[in-house]
């Protein structure tokens, strides 16, 4: 087996006996690193350490990973003009908190006949949201319901993070 000690150096090819000897003397394990290998590849190294990086490496990548949810916004055809705002409100502060949102019109009995209503209701959201957010699916029909998913435009998110970030910093006179 070729060996590798715990500075990255090749020993060149030992046996397995004359490989452990050195790991023990060390104070070390044996690990193998390349079974496939011709000959097999394997490392001098604390085991134990090595799998706590590890670990740690993929926590770190895990937590720096974007996930981004979807938020849902439930809307019926016939709504009121003041209720269209208030739930726009909360449409836009879930753009504005860089969520992707789906806006939703239920439709039930009768009003389905009148999805034109529903379509007009997702333009006029899409309208409004315009400046925040671009639409990533445009309306489409499931069942009973009528939706569409806005995306935060990702450029306005990061002005408006900018012009908030001096705000908030305290600062020395």
């Amino acid at each position: 087996m070729r060996l590798i000690d715990d500075q990255n150096n090749q020993l060149g090819v030992l046996s397995l006996e004359a490989a452990r000897r050195i790991a023990s003397e060390k104070g070390l394990d044996l690990v193998e690193v390349a079974p496939r290998a011709n000959p097999p590849v394997c490392r001098i190294m604390d085991y134990g350490r090595y799998k706590f990086e590890t670990i740690k490496r993929e926590r770190e990548q895990r937590r720096r990973q974007n996930t981004l949810r979807l938020k849902e916004m439930k809307l019926r055809p016939k709504v009121a003009d003041h209720d269209f705002q208030t739930k726009f409100r909360g449409v836009r502060q879930f753009l504005e908190q860089g969520e992707k949102v789906k806006v939703t019109i239920m439709f039930r009995g009768r009003e389905m006949v009148h999805q034109d209503i529903g379509r007009r209701l997702l333009d006029r959201v899409a309208e409004a949201a315009q400046e925040l957010a671009v639409v990533e699916r445009p309306p489409s029909v499931e069942g009973r319901n009528l939706f569409m998913i806005l995306a935060p435009n990702r450029k306005q998110v990061q002005n408006e993070a900018a012009a908030a970030a001096p705000k908030e910093a305290p600062q020395n006179a």
